[in-house]
C-alpha cells in the first residue's frame, strides 16, 4: 500500500441524481430524492477514490463502517459535490469524514473506514466455511 496521502487531504466526486438514486423498496417509490441508501453507496465511493492510488495490484480495499446523518433533500436532476477529507490513516485502516451539497445547501455529512487487504487475504476471509 502506497501511503501517499495525510489527514486533510481531499476527494471530490460530483454525480446527478438519478432515477436509480431514489427511496424505493421493492419497486415502490417512496419519495422521488437522493436517498440514504444510494447516500452511503457514494460515500464508500468518495472514500475509495483514495484507495484507487494506494492500492498494489495485490491488494483490496473493503469497508469497515459507515455513517451518514441526512440532513436534506436533493431531487432528482440536482447535481451533488461529495467531498471526503482524510481523517486519519493507522495501518492499513483509512478513516475519512464525508460532506454532501446540492449547491451551497448540506445534504448529509458522516464517516467511512476501509481498510486495505491482500486480495489473497480477501479470498480466504470470504470463503463459505
Amino acid at each position: 500500500m502506497k501511503l501517499i496521502f495525510k489527514p486533510g487531504d481531499k476527494k471530490v466526486y460530483r454525480k446527478k441524481v438519478t432515477e436509480h438514486d431514489v427511496a424505493a423498496f421493492h419497486e415502490e417509490v417512496l419519495h422521488p430524492v437522493y436517498s440514504t441508501f444510494a447516500l452511503a453507496r457514494d460515500f464508500e465511493w468518495s472514500s475509495r477514490l483514495f484507495f484507487l492510488e494506494m492500492k498494489e495490484q495485490q491488494e483490496e480495499g473493503v469497508g469497515t463502517f459507515l455513517s451518514i446523518t441526512h440532513q436534506s433533500p436533493a431531487t432528482v436532476g440536482a447535481e451533488i459535490e461529495i467531498t471526503a477529507t482524510v481523517e486519519s490513516m493507522k495501518g492499513n485502516e483509512l478513516i475519512c469524514t464525508i460532506e454532501a451539497f446540492c449547491g451551497e445547501r448540506i445534504i448529509a455529512t458522516g464517516r467511512t473506514g476501509q481498510k486495505m487487504l491482500t486480495k489473497e487475504r480477501l479470498k480466504e476471509l470470504f470463503e463459505i466455511k
